[in-house]
């Protein structure tokens, strides 16, 4: 496969001022190496000619190497994004919980940075003053709005100095959820970000649809001017990358818009946009939010940005607890985040009657339970065979269902767990005596502890009495 080697003297510096010559060069730059590159009318109609069938995934023989950077963070959206798609509103003691446990997961790391909050109603601005409340350093309290002064304001008047400003990027939102053109909606972004830059706030620009918009003739030249205004007010913006139907993918050998590696790429070599002010926000509706999470890092975008249990609109987010595992497994260490939090956090949910998916990776209740019996035996010589980490890294623990297929070595297992001591003639009666129920249809679900319980209480009768 070939490699996309860049002639970064080449790219147009974003420092002098653009040309139809530069794009041309940009556009030749991008040819050259075979990347597909699709004006607006390519992009828009491909989603809409394949509509009702998602969009096909093709890929472009060209690929580019891993530049993962030094330092990785990841930010909370589980009180914006997590909150507009949750059954119910939190209450001011739901939100100040969760908080806190988020505030506990980091530990004090300063690697959860930061979490969104709207601003709407009066009970968004209460629940922002109760967390600002609790006086905790991270992660910092940050407003979330569109790209309206309106907006602007409110986070003004709620005391932070730092938003996430919502920018639709794609023409399928330009045109359906604006009916409006791309001239006038970077006039109302640019406006509301210069607005928001002279009140001295912090901007985290979120191009949304960015995986469904023509990056070369219309997300390059936006951000260009975005960076220009950085420049002019002496302030950092942050370009958010926001997945936002959920069909980008972590391929660095898919074309644009869809690959997060390229697209990562192509802001970091091509506008020369640090590692530290560009982050990823995905959706998980084809499956890919953590694995394009994972890419970005990988390819250079210092920041994820997720939800607690992955809870979103649609299929949901990133879930934070996957980053921070996964943060270790690209790091070898959780640098001071404290992982055993993410069971309390899933238990924080259970309390306000939310149900964790049963198969759920971390904090569902299978995650770490072993059914089959052969497993479960190879799991007593060394938990190491079926278990790639120990579960009480997240404050879990390794548990058995016994059922049709859990042989005597998941009915020993139990035993032991319960400190009485496995004699052959007790896991055999125990055993068959299971087989038994299944056998004859008396069951079709796992047995219960309560239940278990009961059939050893007559398998030791029964034993007693044949002495």
């Amino acid at each position: 496969m070939k490699t996309w080697v860049v002639l970064i003297e080449a790219i147009p510096n974003r420092n002098k001022p653009r040309s139809p010559e530069n794009d041309e060069q940009l556009i030749r730059l991008l040819r050259r190496e075979a990347v597909d590159h699709e004006d607006t009318n390519d992009v828009f109609n491909e989603v809409i000619k394949q509509w009702p069938l998602p969009p096909r995934l093709i890929t472009d023989g060209v690929n580019i190497d891993p530049d993962p950077p030094g330092r990785l963070f990841i930010t909370d959206t589980t009180f914006r994004d997590g909150q507009q798609a949750f059954y119910v509103y939190y209450s001011i003691d739901n939100a100040t919980r969760l908080f806190r446990l988020l505030s506990d997961l980091d530990n004090g790391s300063g690697r959860i940075t930061r979490s969104e909050f709207f601003l709407y109603t009066d009970r968004d601005r209460r629940l922002v003053r109760a967390v600002r409340g609790l006086d905790l350093e991270w992660p910092r309290v940050i407003g979330w709005g569109r790209a309206r002064v309106e907006d602007v304001k409110l986070v003004k008047e709620a005391g932070l100095d730092e938003m996430v400003m919502l920018m639709s990027i794609s023409d399928i939102h330009i045109k359906y959820k604006f009916n409006s053109t791309r001239d006038r909606v970077v006039d109302k972004y640019l406006e509301a970000a210069e607005y928001a830059l002279r009140e001295g706030i912090k901007l985290r620009c979120s191009l949304e649809d960015v995986t469904r918009s023509d990056v070369v003739g219309f997300v390059i030249p936006f951000v260009e001017k975005l960076l220009k205004l950085s420049e002019r007010f002496g302030a950092d913006i942050v370009i958010k990358l926001p997945d936002t139907t959920g069909v980008g993918v972590p391929y660095p050998f898919a074309p644009l818009p869809y690959s997060i590696p390229k697209l990562v790429w192509v802001l970091r070599k091509v506008l020369n946009i640090p590692s530290e002010f560009l982050e990823f926000h995905g959706h998980g509706d084809y499956y890919m939010a953590v694995a394009n999470a994972v890419s970005a890092w990988l390819y250079g975008a210092s920041i994820n940005n997720g939800t607690l249990l992955g809870i979103g609109e649609r299929a949901g987010n990133v879930p934070i607890e996957a980053l921070v595992i996964w943060y270790a497994r690209l790091k070898g260490s959780f640098d001071g985040m404290n992982p055993r939090v993410i069971s309390r956090i899933a238990e924080e949910f259970k309390s306000f009657n939310y149900a964790v998916p049963r198969y759920q990776p971390l904090v569902g209740e299978n995650a770490f339970t072993t059914a089959a019996g052969i497993h479960v035996d190879a799991q007593l010589k060394n938990p190491v065979t079926y278990l790639s980490m120990d579960p009480e890294v997240i404050g879990r623990e390794t548990s058995i269902i016994i059922g049709p297929y859990s042989g005597k070595s998941s009915v020993e297992y139990w035993l032991i767990r319960r400190g009485i001591k496995p004699s052959p003639e007790l896991v055999k009666a125990m055993y068959e005596r299971i087989m038994y129920i299944y056998d004859n249809g008396l069951r079709m679900e796992p047995l219960n502890d309560g239940e278990l319980e009961g059939i050893l209480n007559d398998v030791r009768g029964s034993l007693r009495g044949r002495s």
